[in-house]
């Protein structure tokens, strides 16, 4: 058996849940945290802050089967460079108020921070920003595992145009269509016209029975509750990829099966 043939299919049913220390033991670690990070324009899957691989589609399927209860707000105090791994300064997991934790806090409500006023940031903006934590599983996941999304503000707010939705305003869509935003598979895709990495997002098909079993079990892991938890020392390392190329005005796609979805909810309301 060839190893793709081995993870492709997922492991038999019995061994899923089976608990291997000798396995942790050998690869030197205790585990980390599953992530799709969108540093540079891509999809990047990272395990325990390592790269493991690198998905250069514009677009990616996924199902959101937790989110934070709020909006959290992360500060640096240092100049970004690409490629150095650092530690934010001062972070809230509630948007409201700092993390005691904070190696360097700048204030104890956010309201009342200096990281909180416009222009503290490049040009207008804020230094402090805001991001959005998701637990998510990739479609076609055979083994249910949980991935950790964090969310930039562009792919947060907004009303987006010609179906480009940021997350909020994908929800109020699902919503007002009586949709589950965890009963849907979702389409998260990189707007080609922002100049820095920013996700919209549309419904692609209804989740099957099996994936909603799935979902069932993965809402309420501790995978879930650590992906959508914001700590204080969370850094990654990032192999440097080439800027991606703009995306193709004609591209093939393959045949997807008939899907209802209120007909994809009345085609994406056109």
């Amino acid at each position: 058996m060839s190893e793709l043939a081995l993870f492709k299919g997922g492991l038999p049913a019995y061994l899923k849940d089976m608990e291997d220390e000798t396995t942790k033991a050998l690869a030197g670690s205790s585990g980390g945290v599953k992530r799709i990070s969108i540093e540079g324009g891509v999809f990047r899957m990272m395990v325990g802050g390592k790269e493991i691989a690198v998905n250069e589609d514009r677009a990616m399927n996924i199902i959101i089967v937790k989110s934070a209860p709020h909006d959290s707000r992360v500060f640096y105090a240092g100049t970004y460079v690409k490629g150095q791994v650092s530690t934010p300064d001062c972070v809230s997991n509630d948007g409201i108020t700092s993390d005691p934790k904070s190696k360097n806090r700048q204030s104890v409500r956010c309201a009342d921070c200096p990281q909180n006023v416009k222009g503290s940031g490049q040009g207008d903006s804020r230094a402090c920003r805001f991001q959005r934590r998701l637990a998510v599983i990739p479609e076609n996941e055979p083994n249910g595992f949980v991935y950790q999304l964090v969310l930039p503000s562009t792919s947060i707010f907004g009303d987006g145009e010609n179906g480009k939705l940021p997350l909020k305003a994908y929800a109020r869509h699902l919503e007002a269509h009586r949709a589950p935003v965890s009963g849907v598979v979702t389409e998260m895709r990189f707007d080609t016209a922002s100049s820095t990495p920013k996700l919209t997002f549309k419904p692609v098909r209804p989740i099957s029975e099996q994936e909603f079993e799935m979902v069932k079990v993965a809402k309420d892991s501790p995978e879930a509750l650590s992906a959508v938890t914001l700590t204080v020392s969370q850094t990654d390392t990032v192999k440097a990829l080439p800027t991606p190329a703009p995306e193709p005005t004609v591209a093939s796609k393959k045949a997807e099966p008939e899907t209802k979805l209120a007909d994809l909810l009345d085609e994406f309301d056109d």
